[in-house]
């Protein structure tokens, strides 16, 4: 017999044949760490091979906007270069199922992790697969990626040396200041507004140096050239005239009726349809089908999709109207708005403001039942909360 830990009321003893088989256990349990190891390499280097994805360090200049597309490969839009990089995340572990994360003055915990003493967040997408949350932010006025994991672990997404590809924007604005007074602006930091993988292809918002900058690009992935893109033209009630100049803010894309299409927000406030394989055939301009009038004065933030109880709905985040619930019912039969709506008022397709969602300026689906939404109090401070969906 050998004796395992201290002399003492406390101390335990096995049997020699025991512990030869605890090193076995041991040297048996490394083997298969090993080896999941290397699995995971294997997966995350066909991974790279399969996508184009090569081993180097993003230049990122800015971290405006996420989105996953697959195999855990994060989409980071980077205004201020009007590029958009596809990361292999190596993010494999964790159950969106389970997942919730809760999070206390999120920017106060980030600027501790980066070493900073402002943090702004820009982005927040989940890792539909694992639910781990990543944010694009700013810190100390440099861009970084920051991996929160399904119980709210924090790490910072090193950049050092990963897979990546990236693409960049042709047509995208000047990065200088143009107009004068209230009107000055520069639309470089408007070139990518909002992107989504969808169908195989990466689906972006934002302005161009086009005459009609208001703009959509459909990019295939691996990334190609870049295409100029899809000028787009909504007639805005509130305004009551047709106009292609605004950027959409946020847009989801679904399925409506088998078909796929883009839902997008603009400021003050149009939702408007857009079937995607209009995209690829419009030439260089498409006249889209505004559906709802949802009031003025208003910025769209953030919106997903989701299914409960059987019905459709989109969740829209706003700057002054609250977050609403919006029924995706009927969407594909619903008249354009052709008449102003004035007043502040709303009309086309039907919602209803969560009062419990108050102060929600991002936001992204958690998992089939939750969303996971960064809460912004009257004091300024930003929570990162797991909430029911609605």
């Amino acid at each position: 017999m050998i004796p395992i830990g201290s002399a003492g009321s406390d101390s335990a003893v096995i049997p020699d044949n025991r512990l030869v088989r605890v090193g076995e256990d041991m040297l048996f349990n490394r083997i298969l760490s090993t080896a999941a190891i290397a699995a995971a390499l294997a997966t995350s280097v066909q991974a790279a091979d399969v996508w184009g994805l090569k081993p180097g360090k993003p230049a990122l200049k800015s971290a405006t906007t996420l989105a996953f597309g697959p195999e855990d490969i994060l989409f980071v839009g980077d205004a201020k270069a009007a590029a958009i990089y596809a990361i292999a995340t190596g993010n494999k572990q964790g159950d969106a199922a389970t997942a919730s994360i809760n999070i206390e003055d999120l920017p106060g915990v980030l600027a501790g992790e980066l070493k900073a003493k402002v943090v702004e967040i820009a982005d927040i997408a989940v890792n539909p697969r694992t639910g781990a949350a990543f944010a694009a932010v700013s810190a100390d006025g440099a861009p970084a990626i920051v991996q929160i994991d399904g119980v709210g672990k924090v790490t910072v997404l090193s950049l050092e040396n990963v897979s990546f590809s990236s693409v960049t924007l042709a047509d995208a604005p000047e990065d200088k200041v143009v107009g004068e007074g209230r009107r000055a602006q520069n639309r470089r930091t408007e070139s990518i507004t909002d992107i989504a993988f969808f169908e195989n292809k990466l689906l972006v918002s934002g302005l161009s140096s086009a005459a009609a900058p208001s703009t959509v690009r459909e990019l295939n992935f691996p990334f190609a050239d870049a295409d100029r893109g899809i000028s787009v033209e909504i007639y805005h009630a509130a305004h009551g005239k047709v106009e292609d100049y605004a950027a959409m803010r946020t847009f989801v894309p679904m399925m409506i009726d088998g078909e796929p299409a883009i839902l997008g927000a603009y400021v003050c406030t149009p939702l408007v349809r857009i079937p995607v394989g209009e995209l690829s055939k419009a030439g260089d301009r498409v006249k889209r089908t505004t559906v709802a009038e949802l009031g003025n004065r208003n910025r769209p933030l953030d919106m997903v999709a989701y299914s409960k109880d059987g019905a459709e709905f989109l969740l829209l985040s706003n700057s002054a109207l609250g977050v609403m619930k919006i029924t995706a019912a009927g969407l594909q039969d619903a008249k354009a708005l052709t008449e102003p709506v004035a007043g502040g008022g709303s009309a086309g397709q039907q919602y209803v403001t969560v009062d419990s969602m108050k102060g929600v300026v991002q936001l992204d689906k958690l998992n089939s039942t939750s969303a996971l939404v960064l809460v912004q109090g009257d004091s300024g401070r930003q929570d990162l909360k797991t909430v029911a969906l609605p």
